[in-house]
């Protein structure tokens, strides 16, 4: 991109962000990368709630929330920008509440409502890129469409128990979701046993995948998937291709 259509950076973002610029290859070209970059991030919970509050410390320009719902006492475990106060009140709302106390300057949009196949393109088709941190296969297949779709890149974040599990998907190089899950897993349950300490790991590793794919910083997990097991403390990657014969991303 033209550095012309970059937004400039005032006194008091180089005060806010200074230490993220001294990243080597990042510096204030990838922070104005950043500030002109919108995400979407479905849910806000656990994994998405610390993806959200990474993306918006580090100067993202536009952030919309996905998360239907009011809060409950046992999500506070977990999601970080949740307070106990909020029990009953929107969990949408509670989010975009506490990123503007983070950090006034990112524009948050809060939608009340999960991504579905009636919402997916038009959520996908208003930002850059997505993080997707959805609980439910079939939230995650409708933004996988509409990702594909539209050719937007999209951080694939997931966890159970104590295991996650992180890759990114640029449409057209690297397998989608369908390609590695062709099917809703039948085992596959809306409530699952989760410490936040590991949501958050994942999430707020999916928020430094983002802001490598935004920025062009280092090397994103395209065409990779990271694995993690925090029982044995084990971490690795493996690759995974894509699938030829996929019902969404195939030839």
């Amino acid at each position: 991109m033209n550095d012309a259509h970059l937004p400039q950076l005032t006194d008091e973002d180089r005060a806010m962000y200074e230490w993220q610029m001294w990243v080597a290859d990042f510096g204030e070209d990838g922070q104005r990368v950043l500030k002109r970059s919108s995400v979407l991030v479905s849910r806000c919970g656990g994994v998405g709630g610390a993806a959200a509050t990474y993306l918006a410390a580090a100067g993202i320009g536009r952030l919309v929330l996905a998360h239907a719902g009011n809060l409950k006492a046992s999500d506070l475990h977990r999601q970080v920008l949740m307070s106990h106060s909020a029990i009953g009140m929107p969990r949408a709302d509670c989010a975009q509440r506490r990123l503007r106390e983070l950090n006034p300057h990112v524009e948050i949009e809060a939608v009340a409502a999960n991504v579905s196949d009636e919402n997916a393109a038009r959520l996908v088709g208003g930002v850059d890129l997505v993080v997707d941190a959805a609980p439910l296969f079939a939230e995650r297949f409708a933004m996988n469409r509409a990702a594909v779709a539209q050719r937007k890149p999209m951080v694939e974040a997931a966890m159970y128990e104590l295991e996650a599990q992180l890759t990114t998907i640029i449409p057209g190089k690297t397998p989608c979701l369908a390609c590695l899950h062709p099917a809703d897993p039948p085992a596959w349950k809306r409530q699952f046993p989760v410490f936040g300490a590991v949501s958050g790991m994942i999430g707020s590793l999916a928020a430094m995948e983002a802001i490598k794919v935004l920025c062009g910083l280092g090397e994103p997990l395209a065409g990779r998937m990271l694995m993690c097991n925090l029982r044995e403390m084990s971490f690795r990657t493996m690759r995974i291709q894509r699938n030829p014969a996929c019902a969404v991303c195939g030839r």
